[in-house]
């Protein structure tokens, strides 16, 4: 895995501190803790704004995590792209999904500490599914699922639940989805209420 701002002391510390600085101006709260786990899949939900991106990245400081971000591709341009690599993010080309699934398992059997972080809705467009490529990167990898959020009705963000992925995908969808119920996003009319067997999205 490449180096980030999360590998340098001084780099972190200093991201840790504005993400603080961030969270307080803005009246949001940090919840929950860093699962001691060394690989495994954030999703990071819902996901109905670019707001998602800033508070997602904040939450990885706060909580010292050190993540990789799935994102478009047509972010990854000069000046963003190597701003954006620095922070975490990798960009994803949709039309590639399940090579993306493949290349995903495969990054997480070659290393032995590994956080991916991957939006099931990814896109600011009403959905009324989610997508479930998250769901078959955990579960070819053998890896669980942790339940990131972002509630902005009530202004919190972090960490809540692990699933472990137990093969019975309706039944495990259902589990996860319950756990989001009570969760809005920024604009809640865009969370997705289904859904379907397919490749992953990627922020923002």
């Amino acid at each position: 895995m490449r180096n980030t701002v999360h590998d340098t002391f001084i780099g972190k510390t200093f991201m840790r501190r504005l993400a603080l600085i961030i969270f307080k101006v803005s009246g949001w709260k940090a919840a929950g803790q860093r699962p001691s786990l060394p690989k495994y899949v954030i999703i990071a939900a819902p996901h109905t704004s670019n707001w998602d991106f800033v508070y997602t990245i904040c939450l990885a400081f706060i909580l010292g995590i050190k993540p990789l971000i799935m994102m478009k591709r047509a972010w990854f341009r000069w000046p963003m792209a190597p701003f954006l690599r620095w922070l975490g993010a990798f960009p994803i080309d949709r039309s590639g999904s399940h090579n993306v699934v493949a290349q995903s398992i495969q990054a997480f059997n070659e290393h032995t500490r590994m956080v991916m972080v991957v939006p099931p809705s990814g896109t600011r467009k009403k959905v009324m599914y989610w997508k479930t490529g998250f769901y078959h990167i955990a579960r070819g990898a053998g890896v669980p699922v942790v339940l990131g959020y972002l509630d902005y009705r009530q202004k919190v963000g972090g960490i809540g639940p692990t699933v472990h992925i137990t093969g019975h995908m309706e039944a495990d969808m259902k589990t996860i989805r319950g756990f989001y119920a009570d969760i809005k996003g920024k604009y809640p009319r865009k969370n997705g209420d289904s859904f379907v067997v397919s490749g992953p999205k990627m922020l923002p």
